[in-house]
């Protein structure tokens, strides 16, 4: 991606000038149309000869952490409080940079301070700072300054990104605890497998005992364990990951791996009502805001966090391009549950899209949080059984020999 300055004129005929990553000239020209500029001027950026010392500098910056979701609604919330207070932006801005700690995030404060203070507008200044504001934040923040509410904006993109980061955390949970109890049942059958039971081994063998059936291969798996097999398996486990990884950064990968996620039992229908909750959450918010809607399902489709559910919100942006209803076009591609797109269809009719849409975000949220509550009930005792099946596995091949030795000693 290329960075193009494009210099603009606003309609109270101000010249402003912002920049824009891209992957060419028109398609610079593109994102900007969309956004309703009309460059007056659009070169590349040119970029300066690095040296040692900057080279190091960048990849120190390269390397800080990006603020979260819940720093961002923080900072929402913060600047909504000094706004609806009567504090000037520029030193509202000043205040929460030197409260800052993270540096990325005090450095964006500082430098989006200084554009407002030289006349410029907050969206724009944030828009230059994609590491740090996403597009939803800057549209929210933009919408709000051309409605003369930005204060109350703030507040709803806090309470968005607030709503956002629960779902996420659910979602988290919900399959977070499972791989962490396998992760330890797994450690723990290793840990026995190769340092315990060749210990009982060595005693059978000195006692000149007949292994079971079932005990023997759990002594063939340890030797096996401990050779240079179970390098070789690392090996390949690792060779396996990094292909992983390789196939799901690719566009075509991530969508045959999401869409694999939608279609899990039980966990698929839960990823599919989050994603549909934070749609009708996300979109409801900025339409609400005065957002266009095309620019809406533009930013929309970046936080769906699903490649599947992303791109069928693509195509239906096209469609309402070629003026198809947006409950219609969404109904095509059987992403969203039904209910969700009829409520859209009766919004669309009525006129309270965005009333509509904050209803079935609310339904939907409900729905993900009953959805892992009772996921994690249900997964709690199947975990202890598949933990209890592992260790009294081996404990079962540990003591199957002492029958035998019993029997020889009467």
């Amino acid at each position: 991606m290329a960075q193009f300055s494009a210099n603009y004129t606003t309609r109270s005929g101000q010249r402003r000038q912002l920049q824009i990553a891209a992957s060419d000239a028109a398609s610079a020209r593109r994102q900007l149309r969309q956004r309703g500029i009309v460059p007056t001027s659009l070169e590349p950026v040119q970029k300066p000869v690095q040296t040692l010392a900057t080279a190091g500098l960048d990849l120190a910056r390269l390397l800080e952490a990006r603020p979260g979701v819940r720093e961002k609604a923080l900072f929402a919330n913060k600047l909504a409080a000094l706004v609806d207070a009567g504090v000037p932006i520029v030193r509202s801005l000043d205040l929460m940079a030197r409260q800052q700690r993270q540096p990325l995030f005090k450095r964006a404060l500082e430098t989006v301070g200084a554009d407002v203070n030289q006349g410029g507008s907050l969206g724009a200044a944030l828009r230059r700072w994609p590491q740090v504001f996403d597009p939803l934040t800057v549209a929210m923040v933009e919408a709000g300054e051309a409605g003369g509410v930005l204060d109350e904006s703030l507040r709803r993109l806090a309470k968005l990104l607030e709503g956002n980061a629960k779902l996420q955390n659910q979602i988290k949970g919900a399959m977070g605890y499972p791989v962490a109890v396998l992760a330890i049942a797994v450690l723990v059958f290793l840990g026995m497998t190769i340092f315990l039971i060749p210990t009982f081994a060595g005693i059978f063998e000195d006692l000149g005992a007949e292994l079971p059936l079932f005990t023997q291969l759990m002594v063939d798996l340890s030797a096996l364990l401990r050779s240079s097999f179970a390098l070789l398996l690392l090996a390949a486990l690792a060779v396996g990951v990094w292909l992983y990884r390789r196939h799901v950064a690719t566009a075509s990968g991530r969508r045959q791996v999401d869409g694999l996620l939608l279609r899990l039992p039980l966990f698929g229908d839960l990823i599919q009502k989050t994603a549909t909750a934070q749609f009708c959450r996300t979109f409801s918010s900025l339409t609400r805001a005065g957002v266009p809607i095309l620019l809406s399902l533009e930013i929309v489709q970046d936080t769906a966090g699903n490649a599947v559910i992303a791109d069928a919100i693509v195509s239906s942006r096209q469609e309402v391009l070629e003026g198809i209803p947006l409950s219609a076009a969404l109904a095509s591609k059987r992403v969203f549950p039904e209910l969700a797109v009829s409520m859209l269809a009766i919004g669309e009719e009525t006129g309270q899209m965005d009333a509509m849409l904050s209803k079935v975000a609310d339904f939907y949220e409900d729905e993900v949080e009953a959805a892992v509550k009772a996921l994690t009930a249900m997964l709690e005792p199947a975990m202890i059984v598949i933990v209890g099946g592992i260790v009294g596995s081996i404990l079962l091949a540990m003591y199957l020999p002492m029958f035998s030795i019993f029997d020889q000693i009467k």
